[in-house]
């Protein structure tokens, strides 16, 4: 087995689109001889409330079981803590979190953000303002104008939230290509959105913030990782330095799932070493 020196990105059954407990993860996570482990639950801040507090119902809800995630988050976080003293001494858990659309609700995201139990917090897009997520969207009715203009949105909103949002990496970013691409089988050039993604990458590195590599295209119909490798090229030729790679495992069975993968990538790419948080301090690991 080659050796998985940690995986950054997973989620556990306190994420609603989860299977096991936390305790079972990090049990697995112990079991693969992983350095270093983060649970990153999901929190998307403009779901914090249950759906009732949006809508008066949850009927005809779409996404309705991710609403309530500060509930369920914080409630993650604090199992995250007792996690780490019952592993101590056989693995190196990191309480995280994935903070989504931190732009769209930001006094819940400056309240996440601020919790001094969290070493770590991967912010991520899932969905444009006033859009559904990404994985709702039918793109087999979209034309290219229209697929086109959705990703300007989503590089826009990106950068700003790269600019003003206290988080640690960004997270997949390309995440919407696991389904334009990867489901859809529609094609997308990156290089017209290069602008975009050159400013993020300049943004996250004055701000000493990093990007991962979330390998979960490589086990789904994408076949790539997010971003790409080119991508992460571009990142590293920029001064990028911070860089954490994770499975985005929902399940026990897909932790460390494509990790070196990700690892040789890392290294074409040109990186020596790969980043993981204490206290949101990044530290770094020989590649």
């Amino acid at each position: 087995m080659e050796k998985i020196l940690l995986d950054m990105h997973t989620h556990s059954s306190f994420s609603p689109d989860a299977e096991d407990s936390a305790e079972a993860m990090c049990l697995r996570a112990f079991e693969l001889g992983l350095s270093v482990y983060a649970l990153t639950d999901h929190c998307d801040v403009n779901f914090w409330h249950p759906a009732e507090h949006y809508f008066g119902s949850r009927e005809d809800v779409t996404d309705a079981m991710m609403y309530g995630a500060g509930k369920y988050a914080l409630d993650s976080i604090t199992e995250q803590v007792a996690l780490r003293e019952k592993f101590r001494g056989k693995l190196d858990i990191i309480v995280g979190v994935e903070m989504g659309q931190p732009m769209q609700d930001k006094e819940r995201a400056r309240e996440l953000s601020g919790d001094d139990r969290l070493d770590f917090i991967i912010g991520s897009h899932h969905m444009n303002a006033g859009v559904d997520d990404f994985y709702y969207l039918d793109y087999g009715k979209m034309s290219d104008a229209e697929i086109s203009s959705l990703l300007n949105d989503c590089f826009m909103q990106t950068l700003d939230m790269c600019h003003y949002a206290d988080f640690d990496v960004l997270g997949h970013l390309t995440y919407p290509l696991r389904y334009i691409c990867g489901e859809y089988g529609r094609e997308v050039n990156l290089v017209a959105y290069e602008e975009f993604i050159r400013e993020i990458f300049k943004t996250l590195i004055s701000r000493g913030k990093g990007i991962e590599i979330n390998t979960s295209g490589l086990r789904q119909k994408y076949g790539r990782t997010f971003p790409d490798f080119d991508t992460v090229k571009l990142y590293r030729e920029l001064g990028g330095e911070i860089l954490t790679i994770g499975s985005d495992a929902h399940r026990t069975a897909d932790l460390g799932k494509g990790i070196p993968e990700g690892m040789e990538l890392a290294k074409a790419a040109g990186f020596e070493y790969v980043s993981y948080f204490k206290k949101h301090e990044a530290q770094f690991l020989k590649l």
